[in-house]
């Protein structure tokens, strides 16, 4: 986790234990463009598998698309947080979305090595990072927007959760919050092109 801010302000980066596992099924059942946002597969690729056995009994891959896009959007709402709290073998509290539960009855044990294993790939990320200033350019952005406005800028507090993603962009999920993938805050001007209108928003 990194936390860059200042005189009524703060900017917090981190990845997501619960989304990347949310991440890993969504792509290995082959719900592409599910959710909102809809984001970009994961990166490195996750191999998709057939889900309609384990779900034909219970509404099949529509039921599985509407369940896991709920999932998903209380996830983003909650984090950091895991909520709601996934249990195995049974995941009870999945009850009420059976696809879902079925589905992850089946593949949490892959899903929760391969979210482990981008949780140690990002905080390596992380301290490579630190190394060379990249999360500079967050600060840069607040200040420059804070020159423009003058005594009329606000307090902000904005979140950025950063997820392995083959698209090289972000995504903003509500009014403080933002999905980004993890690779692009190696690139300025990309970072500029997309997280400073945020800043122009909160500010």
């Amino acid at each position: 986790m990194h936390h860059t801010g200042g005189p009524g302000w703060r900017i917090t980066l981190d990845t997501s234990g619960p989304l990347l596992l949310a991440l890993y099924l969504k792509d290995n059942a082959g719900l592409a463009g599910a959710g909102m946002p809809p984001v970009a597969p994961a990166e490195p690729r996750v191999r998709v598998a057939d889900h309609h056995q384990i779900t034909q009994h219970v509404g099949g891959l529509p039921a599985l698309r509407r369940e896991w896009e709920a999932w998903w959007a209380h996830l983003i709402q909650s984090h950091p947080e895991m909520s709601p709290a996934v249990e195995p073998p049974g995941f009870s509290s999945f009850r009420e979305a059976p696809a879902l539960q079925r589905t992850l009855q089946a593949h949490f044990g892959h899903a929760l090595t391969w979210a482990r294993e981008r949780r140690a790939e990002y905080e390596r990320l992380e301290r490579e990072r630190e190394g060379r200033g990249d999360t500079d350019v967050l600060r840069e952005i607040v200040e420059e927007r804070q020159l423009e406005v003058g005594s009329a800028a606000r307090d902000f507090a904005l979140t950025i959760i950063e997820l392995p993603l083959a698209e090289e962009r972000a995504w903003l999920v509500n009014a403080d919050k933002v999905i980004m993938s993890q690779s692009l805050l190696s690139d300025r001007e990309a970072v500029r092109s997309y997280l400073k209108p945020v800043v122009e928003l909160l500010v």
